[in-house]
């Protein structure tokens, strides 16, 4: 599912990732684990290709979360709890400026890279460069400035301030500048022979599955399992029989009932974790386009999206209600509310939709809507086929358009196909996610800052519905330059404004983080009393995991 599902078995290879990836045992168990019982991680993300780039979000490495068992961060981060420190990891130290304009790192000392070299401070050096110099690879968009080296400590100077973005920053992961500085493009590199400083390192890659045996020389010490398969199945329905059986132990989809569906049918090893953040999910809107490059259109659709209705029936009550026109997930977010918009809740009401569009000059021939050249109006809807959630709210929001006479159309391509279009700008609406920041600022700027904005055509890392507001590109601006709460609030304030009365894009639902994994082999995962990390099996927390886990006796 999303990140959750990040992309790419196509539905015939299914059945035989299902039976590829049973437990078994290692018949050369490294020294550096501590258990002979493989683990198993799937994902819904369908056909994938060989490459390993963990630059690229298409790339299997990325899609299915292995790059984060081979590439590790600076630090660990746990984004659904984060008001917790961020724990050290290849950097042993860190120390931000009073304006977050300066991040100094030292390279932790006794770590090497899987082929045996020494990992060293110019390697965090060059791999922050190598984003300053690619902005294609620059996805959490930091405002690079000088970065230099002096012994151990690598000191990056940034033109604005990083306050925002200081999470981003520390969750970074790291590449060998041995490796990486030979390579001619690192933007399509397949990488497919990577190297690491992370717990695991890759054995063999298949269309079937990607194994990854322990690393024998990891500075974390020894593992608990000897070997990770992963497998990407056709779509939820598929990995979730594989997670009801236990063929795969790790992994994030959506299970509808996933009570009954998934942990009754091992109710002693089966587990679901879903911790909440401030990420939510959001009809993306190509703003470029018509229907949506009317605001009347947006603003209309915006007034009959049943949002209790999307919570319940597609996403089975897991993913929150969106109740604030704000469209920040509550109460998590209720403390950054602007005051104009306390208590001001979304509902529908097609009487006012409809006369949004009429004052705005549509006209309405019978139940249908006609634009204002007397065509009727239409859209389409789109997401990847097999993601059932995502899938059924877009049926559920094109009956909403068709309660103001609209028709649109669901189209469910391939991941990969989707992903890439929705990258170039090539859709009209798609339902996305954000990620979930310490405050609403990452929300709202994955969804319409203008500082992601690219031409259609060119990749988007995020405002993938191309909004070009002057006005939203200050207020973005002056809330990562504000030097106090205060100045911050006021930006959040303008922010908010111009997602309620211009809507960008459309909140739908609140989004968690999740994960189900099984205890049959191995304990030690993120619980509820134990939330030290974000359970999804595609973040950068994978490694931190993976240390974290221990065999069952």
């Amino acid at each position: 599912m999303k990140n959750k599902r990040l992309l790419g078995v196509a539905a015939g290879a299914a059945v035989i990732a299902l039976a590829l990836t049973g437990c078994g045992t290692s018949s050369n168990t490294p020294a550096a684990s501590t258990s002979s019982h493989v683990l198993t991680i799937g994902m819904p993300n369908q056909q994938q290709t060989n490459n390993s780039n963990p630059f690229l979000n298409t790339s299997s490495a990325r899609s299915l979360g292995y790059a984060f068992a081979i590439y590790e961060p600076l630090a660990q981060v746990n984004d659904t709890r984060p008001a917790n420190k961020p724990v050290p990891w290849l950097a042993s130290a860190f120390t931000w400026n009073t304006d977050f304009t300066q991040l100094d790192l030292t390279a932790r000392k006794g770590v090497k890279w899987s082929d045996g070299q020494p990992f060293t401070a110019d390697d965090i050096a060059y791999s922050l460069q190598l984003r300053k110099d690619n902005a294609a690879l620059n996805a959490e968009g930091l405002a690079y400035g000088d970065i230099t080296v002096a012994g151990d400590v690598v000191t990056v100077k940034f033109t604005s301030s990083q306050f925002v973005n200081q999470l981003k920053a520390l969750q970074l992961f790291i590449v060998p500048k041995h490796i990486w500085s030979t390579i001619k493009d690192p933007t399509t590199d397949l990488n497919q022979k990577p190297v690491g400083t992370g717990p695991y390192v890759l054995k063999t890659w298949t269309n079937q599955a990607i194994t990854l045996d322990a690393n024998k020389t990891y500075w974390g010490g020894k593992l608990a399992a000897p070997q990770l398969r992963y497998t990407s199945y056709s779509g939820n329905d598929t990995l979730t029989t594989a997670l009801a059986t236990g063929a795969a132990q790790w992994g994030w989809t959506f299970i509808a009932d996933y009570e009954n569906v998934y942990i009754k049918k091992d109710p002693t090893n089966n587990h679901a974790f879903f911790p909440a953040g401030l990420g939510i999910d959001h009809l993306s809107l190509n703003t470029t386009k018509a229907p949506f490059n009317d605001v009347a259109v947006r603003q209309a659709l915006n007034l009959v999206v049943d949002r209790p209705k999307a919570s319940k029936v597609a996403e089975s009550g897991i993913f929150p209600e969106i109740t604030s026109v704000t469209g920040i997930p509550t109460p998590a977010g209720d403390s950054f509310i602007a005051p104009e918009y306390k208590g001001k809740n979304v509902s529908v009401d097609v009487v006012a939709a409809k006369k949004v569009l009429t004052d705005a000059g549509y006209t309405y021939n019978g139940e249908t809507l006609n634009d204002k050249n007397g065509k009727p109006v239409t859209f389409t809807l789109t997401d990847p086929t097999g993601w059932n959630d995502y899938d059924t709210s877009l049926q559920l929001i094109a009956a909403a358009a068709k309660s103001i006479g609209i028709t649109a159309k669901v189209f469910t391509p391939t991941a990969d196909a989707w992903t890439a279009n929705i990258q170039s700008g090539d859709f009209q609406a798609a339902l996305h996610w954000t990620n979930a920041g310490v405050t609403p600022f990452e929300m709202y700027s994955n969804m319409f800052d203008p500082a992601f904005y690219t031409p259609i055509g060119k990749t988007a890392a995020w405002n993938f519905g191309r909004y070009n507001n002057p006005e939203a590109a200050a207020a973005f601006k002056a809330y990562t330059a504000a030097t106090d709460d205060a100045g911050r609030a006021t930006a959040l304030a303008t922010i908010q404004k111009i997602f309620v009365e211009d809507v960008p894009a459309i909140a739908v639902d609140a989004r968690p983080a999740g994960a189900e994994y099984s205890t049959k082999y191995f304990t030690g995962w993120p619980t509820e009393q134990d939330a030290y990390a974000n359970p999804q099996p595609t973040v950068a927390n994978v490694a931190w995991i993976l240390t974290k886990l221990k065999p069952v006796k």
